[in-house]
């Protein structure tokens, strides 16, 4: 994969409620595991540890991702998209990545007519 442009955290575009999103992904799988917000401190705690921080918004801070259950991401590359306001975090799963205790959090299909 060839990147185009390299991206500082001061070159991400937060204008917009603070917050951008993150699709997080399996970095073996390829698995989209959850789709997730960070602001500038949980970007910032993330590239410091090395670990997935998110920006909780029912809890309106920003919390490890696995602080609780011990299920942390462990951070292997994060890909800023074209626009540089969203990122993807490329990570290795210690446990679930659903506070469900699924894998993904997409495990859930929209009814529709043709799988009422």
């Amino acid at each position: 994969m060839k990147f185009r442009k390299l991206y500082s955290i001061d070159g991400l575009d937060f204008s917009r409620d603070k917050i951008i999103p993150v699709v997080v992904q399996d970095s073996e799988s390829l698995k989209v595991l959850t789709l997730a917000y960070v602001n500038r401190e949980a970007l910032e705690k993330t590239v410091e540890t090395g670990f997935a921080h998110f920006y909780r918004r029912s809890f309106g801070r920003v919390m490890k991702k696995g602080e609780t259950s011990g299920n942390v991401q462990e951070i292997v590359n994060i890909i800023v998209d074209c626009d540089g306001d969203a990122v993807l975090f490329l990570v290795k799963p210690k446990g679930p990545a659903c506070h469900l205790g699924e894998n993904t959090c997409f495990h859930n299909k929209l009814r529709t007519e043709t799988n009422k």
